[in-house]
């Protein structure tokens, strides 16, 4: 393995000599963790969905083939840049997606920046990204730590959880989900008893699920995802934290971390998503076709992979060229149309406006079919989970 990630690979939807793909090709990179901690909440099923969306969009584009570039990230920064660093500069690569991991997000934004070349948001959830370290050309295509936080801890404090215990993943996005959090909670007269960083894919819980039980908080909520999310939760079951009275918050619930735990460890929890497949007849349809190629449900991370690459090619064909600046200057022209996000629009912040689900995970009993694990409690209108313009950071926006 490089130093750069194995696992790079690329997929072309054309047959062309590699030397014409190199120089008469539009190219959209997905980078994320294919083998980590986060290897399902997009890895590379986001590289099905942006396939997805290349079939559907037709292929070509500007009379060129539209091509796939994909790499393991690692989880790290360093490798991260260096990738992004040479697919824009090297290979041609005009558009990022997915970047799961915030740190990793933030290292990219910044060459994206420096480049003028298009990075959409999928998996990343600091809002950071649209606030202190927005770039003209970078796109918040999913979720974030103010929106998880506020659509799941909100319908918590409702029903009386009104003392918390974090356990936050030790990077930039369990810090920034712990302040929203802890100011979600303080807003609403709750109180937060304690918190305790723990590294990003550690196995073990223990003295941090011990330290949350001796708390005696109403709620222990869970600011990390992936399979941080599954291990803690499962080992919260084995310690009995939920037999002694707790209950437990995972802030950052995709699919696939159900499917892993299981619903009858998973059941009751509650989460805020973007997507859910069993939503409505177009969520479902695509559901199926990401289903019958991967053999998999999709989450919110492949849904909002193949709208913001859909959404993006369509803007490159309006501006008559792939360049970011102008290619953005579309994206935020015009409405998204498609299923993950119908008729919403993107912010000068870069933010697209989407409506959000508040779920919760269904018993066994309910369960009615595969992968049938989400009843939806509500639709969050994006106006009332995002964070308004008149809070925005970003330098961007005109005040």
């Amino acid at each position: 393995m490089t130093r750069w990630g194995a696992m790079l690979f690329a997929s072309t939807l054309a047959l062309m000599p590699a030397a014409a793909r190199a120089q008469d090709a539009v190219k959209i990179g997905i980078l994320n963790d294919q083998s980590g901690n986060y290897a399902e909440f997009g890895g590379l099923g986001s590289v099905e969905a942006a396939k997805l969306a290349i079939e559907d969009f037709g292929g070509s584009v500007l009379g060129k083939p539209i091509e796939i570039v994909a790499a393991d990230h690692q989880n790290k920064p360093d490798i991260a840049a260096g990738l992004a660093r040479r697919w824009y500069d090297v290979d041609g690569v005009t558009a990022i997606a997915d970047l799961t991991n915030s740190a990793v997000a933030l290292a990219v934004a910044g060459i994206a920046k420096e480049k003028q070349k298009v990075a959409l948001y999928n998996g990343p959830a600091t809002t950071r990204l649209f606030n202190e370290d927005c770039t003209a050309t970078g796109f918040m295509w999913t979720f974030d730590t103010a929106t998880s936080a506020k659509g799941t801890a909100l319908s918590i404090l409702r029903e009386g959880g009104d003392s918390w215990y974090i356990i936050a993943a030790d990077y930039a996005f369990g810090h920034q989900l712990t302040a929203d959090i802890e100011r979600i909670v303080a807003a609403n007269g709750g109180k937060t008893l304690g918190t305790v960083r723990a590294p990003l894919s550690t196995p073990d819980f223990s003295s941090f699920l011990l330290q949350a039980q001796a708390s005696k908080a109403k709620i222990v909520a869970f600011a990390n995802a992936g399979t941080d999310t599954i291990n803690s939760i499962k080992q919260a079951g084995e310690f009995g934290l939920v037999d002694g009275g707790q209950k437990l918050a995972a802030m950052v619930v995709v699919l696939s971390d159900v499917h892993g735990l299981g619903l009858d460890k998973a059941k009751g929890l509650i989460t805020t998503t973007a997507y859910y497949h069993d939503a409505d007849k177009p969520s479902r349809a695509f559901a199926d076709r990401y289903m019958a190629r991967t053999k998999k449900m999709p989450g919110m991370i492949q849904a909002s992979v193949y709208s913001s690459v859909l959404h993006y090619l369509k803007a490159v064909k309006a501006a008559g060229t792939a360049a970011g600046p102008a290619v953005a200057a579309k994206m935020k022209e015009t409405p998204v149309d498609d299923f993950y996000a119908p008729g919403a629009k993107i912010r000068e912040d870069g933010r697209l406006m989407n409506d959000m689900l508040l779920v919760e995970v269904k018993a066994p009993a309910d369960s009615k079919a595969p992968w049938d694990y989400f009843k939806v409690v509500r639709k969050i209108p994006a106006a009332e989970i995002i964070a308004p313009l008149s809070e925005s950071k970003c330098s961007l926006v005109k005040k």
